[in-house]
């Protein structure tokens, strides 16, 4: 049976729908991702053969290639978060997870280009968690 996922941007001006199989679920800790995320890793879906489909806001969408490599992302214009995008030549749509509106049944496989982990993010599991945000004073 098909999957269909349903998945937007911050400010919910693009929407869109992927039809297709999550087969690999990788957290990426290689410098290109933490610098497009701003964190320790992008937390990217991939879907061989999916159907990405655009709902709306396909006018604001922006695109970046790093030069010299494989390295784009796809992002809202308006709010910057990333977006899934197609890989025509592999014929895969790689969704960051953090877009999905929807769960996903896949869990994350592996964490990849571990050598390039901050070095504040070798103790990131050790740290306390808390639900909510804590006072800044």
């Amino acid at each position: 049976m098909e999957q269909t996922h349903i998945g937007s941007c911050l400010c919910n001006a693009v929407k869109f729908e992927v039809k297709g199989e999550f087969k690999k679920f990788f957290l990426c800790h290689c410098s290109r991702c933490r610098k497009s995320s701003g964190s320790a890793h992008c937390s990217n879906l991939f879907a061989p053969g999916a159907k990405l489909t655009w709902l709306s806001g396909q006018d604001k969408l922006s695109f970046y290639k790093h030069p010299d490599t494989n390295f784009a992302r796809q992002f809202c214009s308006i709010c910057s978060s990333l977006v899934p995008i197609y890989v025509e030549a592999r014929d895969i749509v790689t969704v960051p997870a953090g877009s999905l509106d929807s769960d996903v049944e896949i869990l994350p496989q592996a964490h990849i280009f571990t050598d390039s982990k901050g070095n504040w993010d070798k103790v990131i599991n050790d740290v306390p968690c808390y639900e909510k945000m804590l006072r800044l004073d």
